[in-house]
């Protein structure tokens, strides 16, 4: 059962954090890349797991990247697939600190859709608005349905966009209509998460960014109860050739939650790496790293918080680990 490698999948992210924190700010993104993708590779292949990599950063073998169709994990334990971001806003970390995070989700194999990484349209929300998003509707129509399924006047809905050139002419159609705008630099996964937890004020993801983060992004909200839709983005005909090789003949296609991650087995794992609203990033004291992990298993609906404490003069040995547990039917009496 693939609930059963929720520990040993945080205990990756955690390693994955742990490496890459102390690359902050040092100008060097493709070395701290390299840096995340190692760590998450050695731990994974101890990870009692037969495990294929079906969403990665690299499609063919292209080291140190995890690569779509790499296989990991001890080839002892349930067949899963993984979906994996080794570390989420590695320019970011190089340059500043911008909440990165170490990012993993596993389903039963079979379950995940596998796509090129390629840009793709988006939109995410949490569980009020669930199944009643379209992304074929107009923007105004999707923000005057989530702020009827919020109870909420639209004035007062929150949207995240990528803050990126492209998307333009989407920030200035939300703020005609006026929605509040928060504007992000890199990696869209943490935003659409932040869509299912109230203390972000974040309503709805718009905009498009990597395909890879789309997967991550839609197993995550799953598990939280939110929606996910997305349609692939090609930029030109070697990127639609991608698409056709992976078998997908439709590049105009919606993809749905329920074409994204099927099933109802499947876990989404994050550690921070530097400070953002959902999770604390490393902090460093002495020998001890101390990290702070979000963990959703999509079947029993149970969300943690982890705490993880770490000695690192013996190769991040675990010392202490304390968590959270409550369902989302708590969640809202807890926050």
């Amino acid at each position: 059962m693939v609930r059963s490698l929720s520990m040993e999948l945080v205990g990756v992210t955690e390693k994955s954090a742990l490496a890459s924190a102390r690359w902050l700010g040092l100008q060097k993104k493709n070395e701290v890349d390299e840096i995340a993708a190692q760590s998450m590779r050695a731990l994974l292949d101890k990870v009692p797991m037969k495990g294929t990599v079906v969403i990665g950063k690299g499609e063919m073998n292209e080291a140190p990247m995890l690569y779509i169709s790499e296989n990991l994990g001890t080839g002892v334990g349930p067949y899963v697939g993984e979906a994996v971001n080794s570390l989420e806003g590695a320019d970011i970390l190089a340059s500043k600190s911008w909440s990165p995070m170490s990012v993993l989700a596993v389903a039963d194999q079979g379950n995940l859709l596998q796509i090129p990484n390629i840009y793709m349209d988006k939109i995410a929300v949490g569980k009020e608005a669930a199944g009643k998003i379209d992304m074929e509707a107009p923007v105004i129509d999707n923000l005057l349905t989530v702020a009827k399924a919020k109870g909420k006047d639209i004035e007062d809905l929150v949207v995240c966009i990528l803050d990126r050139e492209r998307h333009t002419r989407v920030i200035e159609e939300v703020r005609k209509s006026g929605v509040k705008i928060k504007l992000f630099p890199v990696g869209d996964i943490g935003a659409a998460i932040s869509t299912a937890f109230h203390q972000t004020g974040v309503d709805v993801l718009i905009g498009s960014g990597r395909a890879s983060d789309g997967v991550l992004a839609a197993i995550a909200l799953k598990g939280l109860g939110g929606d996910f839709e997305g349609k692939l983005l090609p930029q030109n005909e070697g990127e639609i050739n991608r698409c056709k090789k992976m078998g997908i003949l439709d590049v105009d296609r919606i993809y749905r939650m329920y074409d994204i991650v099927k099933g109802d087995d499947a876990i989404f794992v994050a550690t921070g790496v530097t400070d953002g609203e959902l999770l604390q990033g490393v902090q460093f004291k002495d020998a001890i790293g101390t990290t702070h992990s979000l963990v959703i298993q999509s079947k029993s609906g149970k969300v943690c918080f982890v705490e993880g404490e770490h000695n690192l003069t013996m190769e991040n040995l675990l010392i202490n680990r304390k968590k959270i547990d409550y369902s989302i039917r708590d969640r809202e009496r807890l926050w």
